[in-house]
């Protein structure tokens, strides 16, 4: 996984160990950090050490493994590689939806890290789903991440210079939860109300999303079911099933709490 402490892989892994436990199997976990020659170090060290299989969270291989592999969030198709991936453009437009039935025209757009690997996918669902519900993607009001960080620093200066740009907007479409919180912080600091004067609405739903204030509305991904469902893929490979899909799609919801709100007029 990506980082040990990251509220998004840790929510992975919890549905990983709850399933593996019951079924007696022990994993270790290595930290990657989008480094794909690291990877490759880590695969071989745990190959001698007698691992029986591989589930990769957040990062897109370049190649198959060498044991059966299950990868969470891999948007690459690879021999006996299953990715488990969330329907990207169904929660892109969850999300968007959402904020134009509130209103909202001047939505602020924020796109993820190129390292990350479900940033393009999601981007590509942002582009098409705005120019169906006739939204205006302004350059001016759209900011990309590029910080491996996974605490709500990763958002916050970002959105400090969204705020510096002095272009008017009512809303923020952030690329992740930890994004958004660490925006609305930024927000806040300037004076502005969350939702009277900007929405926010993020994507995941970690942990923090429910307890912030205000809470977050998010495009909920159901993490510890997707490990769950990992754990049980991978099991079932090295059990010798023979069935095995390339892809299982995930569907996601959306989460509607106090972040968001109607527009205010610009």
């Amino acid at each position: 996984m990506e980082e040990i402490g990251d509220a998004y892989g840790s929510l992975i892994i919890g549905g990983v160990e709850a399933f593996l436990r019951e079924r007696n199997y022990l994993f270790l976990t290595v930290i990657h950090r989008h480094n794909v020659s690291m990877l490759k170090e880590y695969s071989q060290v745990l190959l001698e050490r007698g691992v029986e299989g591989f589930i990769t969270v957040d990062i897109s291989l370049q190649e198959p493994l060498p044991l059966p592999t299950v990868s969470v969030a891999g948007h690459r198709e690879l021999k006996d590689v299953t990715n488990i991936v969330l329907d990207q453009e169904k929660g892109t437009r969850l999300a968007l939806e959402h904020l134009a039935k509130l209103g909202h025209k001047q939505i602020a757009l924020m796109k993820g890290q190129s390292f990350s690997s479900d940033s393009e996918e999601r981007w590509e669902a942002v582009c098409r789903t705005t120019r169906e519900l006739g939204l205006v993607m302004d350059p001016e009001l759209t900011i990309r991440l590029d910080k491996d960080d996974p605490s709500p620093m990763l958002g916050y200066p970002f959105a400090k210079q969204l705020l510096a740009r002095k272009k008017p907007f009512t809303a923020l479409f952030a690329y992740n939860d930890i994004s958004a919180i660490g925006a609305m912080r930024a927000f806040q600091e300037a004076g502005l109300r969350i939702p009277q004067d900007v929405s926010v609405v993020g994507f995941d739903d970690i942990q923090w999303a429910a307890f912030n204030t205000p809470s977050l509305t998010t495009v909920q991904q159901p993490l510890a079911k997707m490990g769950q469902m990992a754990a049980e893929v991978l099991l079932s490979k090295i059990e010798g099933e023979q069935e095995h899909p390339l892809t299982i799609a995930i569907e996601p919801t959306l989460l509607v709490r106090e972040s968001s709100g109607p527009a205010r007029k610009l």
